[in-house]
């Protein structure tokens, strides 16, 4: 963002402050991609030359670690920080797809910086084990088994929560050692084939192109597009800048459009956590939104994507779409010491703010759009890889 240094003496501090032994449950996932993300990004954005942000990075991935200990590889989804041991949630044998799908560009460049091939061997045996295992047309199901590492057939098939970053992970991944894992790009553009085929329907209306949920083997099919859902558009506009097929960018147009317009038909201008969509015929309206459903959680996945979009095109229709969220924001979330999620958007003058503001805005949201409305192209992608938490990492030869 243009800052050439850090705020004077503000990381030396991190060696006494920042300390992980502490006995706490943590989310593995959560813990990587936003604590170990950010701590290796920082340390590559400040030309390596603060060693204590790699070592604070080391001691937390020697914590993580413990969470890969399991009979199948698969990790646990929690583990506890001070003993490094980890465990199911209380709720379920299984953990989320997504999440143990998600940790692999963070533990290889862990290993990369520190020269001990573990991290990167632990989280890539994960990546091994999906890629093995029966899929249905490149789709996978939400839920995995942590003690045979087998999928849970009877889970959701989304890219919405604990489906999303699978697929985002197999094209950097990809992107990050070089192009030279061939597994990871064949399994990418099968999903996407796959998503296109199963996956997608237009609105009976306009046309609009989204994607819906299924159960394995293509059951019970549901029009429900998480917001979540809209890191698609731009991870397809990325995979054809590193050469994947041009009809991707094709269908990232017409994604990133509808993404849009479950932001801008609504009064505040932002768009619920869920949309459902009407795709069949004599239906009054493209979509529509559930009580439950209606809540803003300053999400960056839409903005990441017309970021992404804007990167590859130059067009400006993209950075327009992103000015008018950002009022939405600023003129609906935002208060004297912070932003926070709200609980209605259907709503102007009721919006239901929830006193609320997840790290995730300020290290995506608001990065995306600085990026979006820059004047010059802040980062070459082909040198960084962001994170699904918006951190750049450096694109290896191998």
């Amino acid at each position: 963002m243009s800052l050439k240094r850090p705020k004077n003496g503000l990381i030396p501090t991190w060696d006494t402050h920042l300390d992980f032994n502490i006995s706490k449950d943590v989310n593995l996932f959560e813990t990587t991609i936003r604590l170990l993300g950010g701590l290796l990004s920082a340390f590559h954005l400040t030309h390596k030359k603060h060693d204590v942000l790699l070592e604070k990075a080391t001691d937390l991935g020697n914590r993580l670690l413990g969470g890969f200990k399991t009979p199948s590889g698969i990790p646990y989804s929690d583990i506890n920080l001070k003993t490094a041991k980890g465990h199911v949630p209380r709720w379920s044998p299984d953990s989320s797809t997504s999440e143990v799908t998600t940790l692999q560009l963070e533990f290889r460049d862990l290993s990369r910086c520190t020269s001990n091939p573990e991290y990167e061997d632990m989280a890539f045996q994960v990546s091994k084990k999906v890629h093995e295992s029966t899929k249905w047309h490149g789709l996978v199901p939400i839920f995995i088994n942590v003690e045979t590492g087998d999928f849970q057939k009877s889970s959701t098939i989304t890219l919405g929560a604990r489906g999303d970053s699978y697929y985002e992970y197999l094209l950097k991944q990809w992107v990050q050692t070089g192009k030279t894992h061939e597994f990871l790009k064949e399994d990418y553009i099968e999903a996407i084939e796959g998503i296109k085929n199963w996956l997608t329907k237009r609105t009976a209306i306009n046309n609009y192109l989204f994607v819906g949920e299924v159960q394995w083997g293509g059951h019970n099919f549901k029009p429900k597009m998480d917001e979540l859902v809209c890191f698609l558009p731009g991870t397809l506009a990325l995979g054809v800048h590193h050469g994947m097929p041009e009809s991707h960018m094709e269908m990232a147009k017409e994604l990133i459009e509808t993404c849009y317009q479950t932001f801008a038909t609504n009064p505040t201008h932002l768009a619920p956590e869920i949309t459902y969509f009407n795709f069949k015929s004599g239906s009054k309206k493209d979509f529509y939104i559930k009580s439950n459903d209606a809540h803003y959680l300053l999400r960056p996945e839409t903005v990441e994507s017309l970021w992404y979009m804007f990167y590859m095109t130059k067009d400006p229709i993209y950075q327009d779409w992103g000015w008018n969220i950002f009022q939405g924001i600023e003129k609906y979330t935002k208060y004297a010491n912070g932003y926070s999620n709200i609980g209605n958007v259907r709503s102007a003058l009721d919006t239901k703010p929830r006193d609320l503001m997840e790290t995730y805005f300020l290290a995506e949201t608001l990065k995306y759009f600085y990026l979006l409305f820059s004047d010059k192209n802040e980062i070459d992608l082909q040198k960084w890889v962001f994170n699904t938490e918006g951190h750049p990492l450096p694109v290896y030869e191998s």
